[in-house]
């Protein structure tokens, strides 16, 4: 990084973290550095490569926040906005005791990503998100929360008066070019509510109502969002007419079959993982030190609490 040449120590640092892994489900303080260098030099299919692993062995808080902030940054690079979601919704709801920056940046990027992928976002946490985090973090993100409420307008111009206004934070964030990204689905975002509506329409009248310039822009993106599997429709180049389909999937393809065992087999191995881990904490000494403690207060406080029947 000193050198500004982080391509070099891509290759050495992957060698290095597999090394110093006894097993894929361990995080090493080198994941994310490893990340880090990958994001500097823009080797996202590089930094993917260990984002497939499963990670159930974490030593320090920070690495794992770091491990999953550049995560989610590689995944944006690559498109593969499902995989950051969950990358960065697990640093806004791990567990803190202290609000850190992190989290904050994690956050901002959540929203964003929230918005491009989903096309809406909940402001509301989880209920197992830290009491730190549901209590600070939307005062560090108030433009960003704002421009949740000028998306669910549905009108691009006064998103994108709002975003003009507040062009130096996003700037200063480096979250610009994410919220460029923020504008332009919410023309993917109206299209996809007129196939709701209509059946057929024209090109023309698609360009109108998402307040595109031409019929010609309105084609681009729709062909876009067709090829992307976004929506399901023909274009009748003739009369540029537009006609909205229904799903094709059946799901009884090989490969929808496929994947879905694959999904099912992902589950069951999760559970198997969760009952080893829970098998593993209920033998742990420190845990049940504490949970004897907890229990012995509490039934302390549920004595105080019964009425005497001697009291005078």
């Amino acid at each position: 990084m000193l050198l500004e040449d982080p391509m070099r120590g891509v290759a050495p640092m992957l060698t290095a973290l597999q090394k110093l892994q006894y097993s894929s489900e361990q995080l090493t303080t080198l994941h994310p550095d490893f990340l880090l260098l990958c994001l500097l030099a823009k080797c996202y299919k590089t930094g993917l490569s260990i984002l497939e692993d499963d990670i159930f062995e974490v030593d320090q808080p920070r690495d794992f926040l770091l491990y999953c902030y550049y995560g989610g940054m590689i995944c944006i690079g690559q498109k593969k906005f499902s995989k950051a979601l969950e990358l960065l919704h697990s640093v806004v709801t791990a567990p803190m005791s202290v609000l850190n920056a992190i989290a904050i940046e994690a956050y901002k990027k959540y929203i964003l990503v929230s918005l491009i992928h989903l096309g809406q976002f909940s402001s509301s946490f989880p209920k197992y998100t830290s009491s730190v985090a549901q209590r600070n973090l939307k005062n560090f993100s108030q433009p960003y929360l704002e421009l949740v409420n000028s998306y669910c307008t549905g009108k691009i111009s006064e998103l994108e008066a709002f975003v003009q206004a507040n062009n130096e934070k996003f700037e200063s964030d480096k979250n610009l070019g994410l919220v460029k990204q923020v504008v332009s689905s919410m023309y993917k975002r109206n299209i996809q509510r007129l196939t709701q509506t209509y059946l057929t329409l024209s090109l023309e009248d698609i360009a109108n109502t998402v307040q595109l310039n031409s019929a010609k822009e309105a084609e681009m993106h729709v062909l876009q969002m067709i090829q992307d599997g976004e929506i399901y429709a023909t274009i009748n180049q003739k009369d540029g007419m537009v006609r909205f389909l229904e799903d094709p999937e059946q799901y009884k393809t090989c490969e929808m079959i496929e994947l879905i065992d694959s999904s099912i087999q992902r589950i069951m191995m999760l559970s198997r993982k969760l009952t080893d881990m829970d098998e593993q904490l209920s033998c742990d000494p420190l845990y049940l030190g504490k949970a004897g403690r907890e229990r012995q207060r509490f039934d302390f406080d549920d004595f105080d609490t019964v009425p005497s029947k001697f009291t005078v």
